[in-house]
């Protein structure tokens, strides 16, 4: 296993009385691709705003290549390699394409004609190189969605945290969008990905993290965290579990008599 880019220790934060996360531990491996997933409410994007410096846990660490980043500013996180997508697109929309993807360059490039050919190059790894001179204002839902990544990209990230680049995509643009989530993964980029997409999250992710109500409940592979009776019930109600539990056992003793015949 791959020594740790990112490790969460204990986090937690509330908001008045509601307690959005609760004692959160995590630890994203260097070279891995990852995914947090759990129902609307559970805590996922204020997590990652506490991973990334727009919020500050009230208890708790994060630590960053074994720094800790606790509270740090997001323009300084990303200085350091932690780069975060927003589920909310908003582009600047006056501006193309290119100029869009320039201000992540801008990061680590201060010429504007490096940043813009920086763009370029960012744009070819998402699929927007012929949207370039396009108005951001013109794109479409999937094409700002691309946009968004680039941004993001152009600051060249060690951990790249993507919340729900997939929503709003129909299946096709979905089936088109998952491999470029894997070129960026294979390229060395770290990424942690919260998604609602089971889709993508069976086909992209190899280890898999489950919040509901603010607390982690499950960890594993996509199939084990699945089949977890525990995400079950926290995605589908109270009792499902052992419902289906019931209905699979009724099923296969109806079952069996027709293929067995009598004793």
């Amino acid at each position: 296993m791959a020594e740790p880019l990112l490790v969460v220790s204990g986090v937690s934060r509330a908001f008045g009385g509601l307690k959005a996360v609760q004692d959160v531990s995590l630890s994203v491996p260097q070279g891995s691709l990852t995914a947090l997933i759990g129902p609307n409410g559970a805590g996922k994007t204020t997590l990652f705003a506490l991973m990334s410096g727009f919020l500050r846990p009230d208890s708790g660490q994060v630590r960053f290549d074994g720094r800790d980043i606790t509270g740090l500013a997001p323009h300084r996180a990303a200085r350091l390699g932690m780069t975060r997508t927003f589920q909310i697109v908003q582009p600047f929309a006056a501006q193309t394409v290119r100029e869009n993807i320039a201000v992540g360059a801008h990061l680590h490039e201060a010429r504007r004609s490096a940043a813009l050919a920086a763009a370029d190059a960012v744009a070819a790894r998402v699929g927007l190189s012929a949207q370039l001179d396009k108005p951001a204002a013109d794109l479409t839902v999937a094409g700002r969605k691309r946009l968004e990544l680039a941004r993001a990209l152009a600051t060249r990230p060690r951990l790249l945290l993507l919340d729900e680049v997939l929503a709003g995509l129909n299946p096709q643009e979905i089936a088109e969008m998952i491999p470029v989530v894997r070129g960026i993964a294979d390229g060395g980029v770290t990424v942690l990905m919260i998604e609602h997409v089971m889709q993508a999250v069976m086909n992209l992710a190899e280890q898999v993290w489950v919040l509901a109500q603010g607390r982690l409940i499950a960890q594993g592979t996509p199939s084990q965290v699945t089949a977890d009776a525990a995400v079950v019930e926290a995605y589908l109600g109270h009792g499902t579990a052992a419902r289906l539990k019931a209905a699979a056992a009724k099923a296969a003793g109806t079952a069996e008599p027709s293929s067995g015949g009598r004793a």
